[in-house]
């Protein structure tokens, strides 16, 4: 068994998420008081209590989704799991590389919380509200997808975001760039082509201002070697040097997440187990259409973690 970790990205998040963890856990508990000291905001109340609105508010999903996988994380190693030994790669979903590095240790949480709530102001400040947008497009490969981002950009922008498994892209950029998308999508033969109800038109070159305010808030970040190799969302390849790191965690905000590829070359490299550490099932989902050879685990509740140390060890 060659097992990946995979760790969430934004959309994942949910009212009560990691409350049971918090709970039953006081290494899980010890997180969430890391991540409210570390941004000076009782963030957890807001993640257990809502409102929901509160919560999908890009600068507070993003370090809390970190902080629940980040708790399964604690517990998972409190239980006797050593990263080193057992996994051979991490990989995270967008904000979910910052997870990725805090559970391979190349990131603290509270240096993760931190820059994950400039990354989320960041995005969300880079475009006026109303100006972006973003659109799944299902049913299109990755190249025709593409071409239809460029047909529609017509002087605005409109790029391919997200690639996140076979027939399933996201595009981002202007408004009305990505309407166009959605009507060329549909005249291609796309299955189907809808805009996502998000704040910002993530992963494309609107965020520029974001992608600066990262790379100042990240040149005074303190980054080790990650314990285990971080497949990189921009390069869709492992990378471990603290400098390289720093360096893709600024073209993220701009570039494509790679995740297909990156789960492609995971399979090609032997990971068979692919074990999504946090909030939700989302990335199981992919890896099952990406890689349908591949064991899928979410580890979500308090349950989860005994019957995830039960498969490893067996």
């Amino acid at each position: 068994m060659t097992i990946a970790f995979t760790f969430p990205g934004q959309g994942s998040q949910s009212v009560g998420m990691g409350k049971a963890l918090a709970d039953s856990f006081p290494e899980a508990k010890a997180v969430f008081d890391e991540m409210d000291n570390a941004l000076d905001q009782k963030l957890s109340d807001i993640m257990w209590n809502g409102p929901e609105g509160d919560l999908t508010l890009t600068a507070n999903a993003q370090p809390a989704l970190m902080a629940v996988s980040l708790a399964a994380m604690r517990v998972l190693e409190a239980k006797g799991l050593d990263l080193k030994s057992t996994v051979s790669f991490v990989a995270g979903h967008s904000l979910g590389e910052y997870s990725a590095l805090a559970a391979a240790g190349s990131l603290d949480v509270a240096t993760a919380a931190r820059l994950l709530r400039v990354r989320g102001d960041a995005m969300q400040n880079a475009v006026p509200v109303g100006q972006g947008a973003m659109a799944a497009l299902l049913g299109l490969d990755f190249d025709v997808a593409s071409e239809v981002a460029a047909e529609a950009a017509q002087g605005e922008v409109c790029q391919a975001a997200n690639d996140n498994a076979p027939g399933q892209v996201v595009v981002s950029g202007h408004l009305a760039a990505v309407e166009r998308a959605v009507e060329i999508a549909k005249a291609k033969g796309a299955r189907r082509a809808v805009m996502l109800p998000v704040s910002a038109p993530f992963h494309c070159s609107l965020m520029g201002p974001a992608a600066d305010a990262m790379q100042q808030a990240l040149a005074g970040a303190d980054i080790k070697a990650p314990a285990v190799p971080l497949v990189a969302n921009v390069l869709a390849a492992p990378i471990t040097n603290p400098d390289d790191i720093r360096n893709r965690l600024v073209e993220q905000v701009t570039g494509t997440v790679r995740w297909r590829e990156s789960v492609t070359w995971l399979t090609e490299n032997g990971a068979d187990t692919f074990v999504e550490i946090g909030t939700g099932k989302v990335l199981t989902g992919m890896v099952k259409r990406i890689a349908k050879e591949a064991t899928g685990i979410a580890v979500n509740a308090p349950e989860d973690i005994d019957a995830l140390l039960e498969k490893i060890s067996g």
